[in-house]
């Protein structure tokens, strides 16, 4: 049984991202805040979910959610500041878009949510002044395995799994020959023997290893 809370605060936000690991795409990120008495039985780390589990879960939890907002980091975006503090800015930008202002945030993790903050980009959204003071100002604590502890951060993880997975689904369209609708942007053997026969496209992340070092691109 996941916990409600971690903190004493009334108001605990719990965040989450997806997609850290894949060749293509963004990474996403999920901000959420639930209601004291928010139940979800089946609710857990989304990594232990099946696909049909998390697009059931969702609308629930959407429904329940006192707030919550996802956002996307591109993969231009990714490779101008690297995955890690894409991640971390993705789940930043979450929280400054919930419609009601958290009292105390945990993320899943080892590393603190706001150790960098205010990373000026080219390809993203730059904070303001007065947002890094905002986030600064806000109690945090970083959970190793939190998706799995507690329900703000599983919900996290659902959502942003399943608003990844959509944004994957949409550009398999455009790109059907790398299979993003099944792998979702990993690694897979599929994945990389695409890329190796038709090279890549605008949303792969260039500065991720694409193919093992045997085979080279031109990029």
């Amino acid at each position: 049984m996941l916990a409600s809370k971690f903190s004493n605060y009334a108001i605990e936000c719990g965040t989450d991202e997806a997609g850290r690991g894949c060749l293509a795409g963004p990474v996403t990120a999920c901000a959420i805040i639930l209601p004291n008495d928010f139940k979800l039985d089946i609710l857990n780390d989304s990594k232990q979910l099946s696909e049909k589990k998390r697009d059931f879960l969702r609308p629930s939890i959407e429904e329940k959610a006192l707030t919550f907002a996802v956002t996307h980091i591109s993969n231009e975006e990714i490779d101008e500041i690297n995955i890690l503090n894409a991640s971390m800015k993705a789940m930043q930008e979450s929280i400054l878009k919930l419609d009601i202002n958290p009292e105390y945030i945990i993320v899943d993790g080892n590393r603190p949510i706001f150790g960098k903050l205010g990373i000026k980009t080219q390809t993203g959204y730059n904070f303001t002044s007065e947002e890094i003071d905002f986030l600064k100002n806000i109690p945090n604590q970083s959970i190793v395995k939190g998706d799995g502890k507690f329900l703000s951060i599983a919900a996290a993880s659902v959502l942003a799994k399943t608003y990844r997975d959509d944004y994957m689904n949409k550009i398999h369209e455009e790109f059907p020959m790398y299979n993003w609708k099944k792998n979702k942007g990993y690694p897979t053997k599929d994945h990389r023997e695409a890329i190796a026969k038709y090279g890549i496209t605008k949303y792969h992340r260039k500065s991720f290893r694409l193919l093992p070092e045997q085979l080279s691109l031109d990029i």
